[in-house]
Order: C-alpha cells, then sequence, then structure tokens
C-alpha cells in the first residue's frame, strides 16, 4: 500500500465524484484518500493529507479549482495537479496551467484513460486533451499572424494599456483590480473594450499582442 499513488478527489457533485473514485479505487496501484466539494476543502485535505495527487474541478464553489491549484501548488509544489472539468475554454485552459495544474482532462474521458492519466502525471509527465491543445496552439498561431500595425495598441487609452500589461504578465481579473484599485468586475469590463479593440477572441491573444509590442519596442 506504500507505494499506491494517493490521490485526493474534488467536486461538488457527488454522484460524478464517487463514481471517479471507485473508478480509481479499483485499481491496485491507486488510493483515494479524500475527498471534498470546495476550494476550501482542497487546501486542507492538501494540508492534511499531502496526497500525491489532487483531481479538481474548475468550477468548484469558493474561488475555483484555479485559485485552488494556485494556493496548494504554492504550499507543497509536490503535490500533482489534475483539472478534471467540464469546461473546454481557453481561458480555463490556461488559468489552471498557470496556476500550477500539471494535466487537464474534460469529463467525457474513459475510465481506462483517465487511469492512465493518473499514472502518467504522478510519473512527472504533463497532460492536456489532444483537441484542446491543438485548439490553443492554433489560435496563438492566428494570433501571431495578425496583420501587422506600427504599433496595434494606440487604440487603446492609458488605463487599457496598464490593464493589459497587466494581464499579459499573467496576472488574473482579481489580481489586477488589486495592483490597480478596481473592482474585479470593472477589469471584465475593460477587457471587454480590450479585446474588441484588438480584434481578438480571449485574453491569451490579448496578451500576445501587448507582448509582441514590447518586443518590438524593445529593439529600437
Amino acid at each position: 500500500m506504500s507505494e499506491s499513488i494517493r490521490v485526493v478527489l474534488i467536486d461538488d457533485h457527488p454522484l460524478f465524484r464517487e463514481g471517479v473514485a471507485i473508478t480509481l479505487a479499483a485499481q491496485p496501484d491507486i488510493e483515494v484518500v479524500g475527498q471534498g466539494e470546495n476550494v476550501g476543502d482542497a487546501v486542507r485535505l492538501a494540508r492534511e493529507l499531502s496526497p500525491d495527487l489532487m483531481l479538481l474541478d474548475v468550477n468548484i464553489p469558493g474561488g475555483g479549482g484555479s485559485q485552488a491549484a494556485q494556493q496548494i501548488a504554492a504550499a507543497n509544489s509536490a503535490i500533482g495537479i489534475i483539472m478534471l472539468t467540464a469546461s473546454d475554454e481557453e481561458d480555463d485552459l490556461t488559468a489552471a496551467l498557470k496556476a500550477g495544474a500539471r494535466g487537464y482532462v474534460l469529463k467525457g474521458v474513459a475510465a481506462r484513460e483517465l487511469v492512465g492519466i493518473v499514472r502518467s502525471v504522478h510519473a512527472g509527465e504533463g497532460y492536456v486533451m489532444p483537441a484542446l491543445a491543438a485548439k490553443l496552439l492554433s489560435d496563438m498561431s492566428a494570433a501571431r499572424r495578425l496583420p501587422p500595425r506600427a504599433n496595434p495598441l494606440d487604440a487603446l487609452t492609458e488605463r487599457e494599456r496598464q490593464i493589459l500589461d497587466c494581464v499579459a504578465a499573467g496576472l488574473s481579473n482579481r489580481e489586477v483590480g488589486d495592483q490597480l484599485h478596481l473592482s474585479e468586475k470593472t477589469v471584465k469590463h475593460y477587457m471587454t473594450i480590450i479585446m474588441e479593440k484588438l480584434q481578438v477572441r480571449n485574453r491569451v491573444e490579448a496578451a500576445l499582442i501587448a507582448r509582441n509590442a514590447a518586443g518590438r519596442d524593445a529593439d529600437y
């Protein structure tokens, strides 16, 4: 038993969580040592149990799985974090990876595949479902092929530039708000305007434009 992969499951849908627990516990090398339903449970169980892996849903109550992942990774980087979620949104994927998640898996995954992913991440590998990884790379490549401008950020106000610079540095909306003394709702409103002005579809593309512009400015 000492060589088992010790896993904690965090999901606010008990029926789904129990199903995953049964699937994993049926494996001779996996032991489900704890379960919870929110960010508080995740942080507490990580601290109390120090599992090998934690499976988190992106949309758990208390701030979301990415916030839980960030706190857990900061406190104990040895814990491997896998997002097991229904969300295929790019923003959720990138936020999870930035927060320290080593895997991102959609809930439609087959039981056998999930077991394999758990073992792979425990062995030190990262995993993002191929369809999501391909879509993210395609969107990032499309952003790089945007028509060149003298400076694509000229259309932004000074405040919009400040917010975009923070986003490009990897800050969440809440962190941007804390730094610039704005509410999270206000930051989201600004980001909607920024994406419209830059003609991009998401935060990742907007951040890429900001970084590319910064790189060009550094060349002069």
